[in-house]
């Protein structure tokens, strides 16, 4: 097989390949782009390969054997086999249809000025700060107000968002310590005890429902007769909470990172502030905050030179594929102003991201008020990279605006 001496296996990944995972994918993608695994998988770093697999259906996102392998009977197990991302029509076409009324473009178009307002705030704030960490005080505060908001989860909780949010998600990175399961699923069972509260109380006050607020349309709604179980409504607020909330974090995060480390496309950006629409999908092509996905072929697949046949486990490295120079032209520099740019970060096929649109919005607005504002925006001491394979974003990221 080509790139047999390749020392590479997705279940034995290292904190060298977190820090910095291009140059592997890009040999990888040179010499052996449908990659074994020891335990039979396969790895797949090829654009074409890795969109072939979202957009057929034949490719099965619900994981319940797997998972039971990997979580047993948990908490863990309980939401990554219920929750939307991993479920296959006809469920996920119900599912996915309950949970679309609260990304229609008219409740989309009601959150630009919240957005805009609480960017705002938060601008205030920082410039008043001088020094800031852009995780901790910036780009994760925007997501939890507008999700939180959106579901009706109150201001006393939604510091603990996050935590939860990394707990769960770090769950699904291809190698996974015990402490992490553990927490992963104190956080489950934490973080379900008060959706269940959030979502009794509103069953019993629908009328209390803020203008913005979803979960009473998740409640009470139905697709052809059918309504979402309480554990449905549950595990599947979790999901919303864990997408909606850390997509953007690390999109805007990523995205200052990037800056900071491109000056001539940084300033691109200053002087020319309508860029911001193409510079995010940049954003999302170069760093993609989701890295990884997975498949089980349900059926024989044909890729670009090898059939895979039906039951096999695939890893999809869209990391890999958004730098594809078959793709993208010269696809690791950094071009605020590239077209066509046809990046997946937010996947494709029936499982593209529900809340892409509004994750688009608010790096948008985000990422172009805090450039405008802050052109004297640097680092002001040392990076620390999320330790997750799956997920690309940052811990830490101090900065100065003066």
């Amino acid at each position: 097989m080509d790139g047999a001496d390749l020392r590479f296996d997705i279940n034995e990944i290292g904190r060298d390949f977190i820090d910095d995972p291009y140059p592997t994918l890009a040999r990888l993608r040179r010499e052996s782009p449908v990659h074994e695994n020891a335990d039979g998988s396969v790895f797949l770093t090829r654009y074409a390969d890795v969109q072939k697999v979202y957009q057929s259906r034949d490719m099965l996102s619900d994981k319940t054997v797997e998972f039971g392998k990997k979580f047993g009977k948990c908490p863990l197990h309980t939401h990554h086999t219920t929750s939307l991302v991993f479920n296959d029509p006809p469920k996920h076409t119900v599912v996915r249809k309950l949970l679309a009324g609260a990304f229609t473009p008219r409740k989309l178009a009601e959150f630009d000025p919240l957005i805009d307002r609480i960017v705002d705030r938060l601008l205030d704030r920082v410039e008043d700060m001088g020094s800031f960490d852009m995780i901790d005080d910036f780009a994760k505060v925007l997501p939890t107000e507008i999700i939180s908001f959106m579901l009706g989860v109150p201001e006393d909780i939604r510091p603990q968002l996050r935590g939860y949010s990394l707990a769960i998600l770090g769950a699904l990175d291809p190698v996974v310590p015990q402490e992490r399961l553990d927490a992963g699923n104190a956080a489950v069972t934490e973080f379900s005890a008060v959706l269940n509260d959030l979502i009794d109380r509103r069953r019993a006050n629908p009328d209390g429902a803020a203008q913005g607020e979803v979960l009473e349309a998740l409640i009470f709604g139905e697709h052809d007769g059918v309504r979402l179980s309480q554990d449905e409504l549950i595990q599947n607020c979790i999901f919303l909470l864990n997408a909606g909330h850390e997509t953007t974090t690390s999109l805007v995060g990523n995205a200052v990172g990037t800056l900071l480390d491109n000056p001539g496309e940084h300033r691109r950006l200053i002087d020319d502030p309508d860029l911001i629409t193409t510079a995010v999908e940049e954003f999302l092509r170069v760093e993609s905050p989701l890295q990884i996905g997975n498949r089980l072929a349900g059926d024989d697949i044909e890729l670009t030179d090898r059939v895979l046949p039906k039951g096999t486990y695939v890893h999809t490295s869209i990391a890999a594929a958004n730098r594809d120079p078959a793709q993208f032209d010269d696809p690791d520099r950094v071009d605020l102003g590239r077209k066509p740019n046809r990046q997946i970060a937010f996947i494709t096929g029936i499982h593209v991201c529900l809340g892409a649109t509004l994750a688009r919005i608010e790096g948008r607005i985000a990422i172009g008020k805090l450039v405008s504002r802050f052109p004297r925006l640097a680092q002001a001491g040392e990076r620390e990279r999320l330790p997750l394979a799956r997920f690309r974003g940052f811990t830490r990221l101090p900065v100065s605006v003066r």
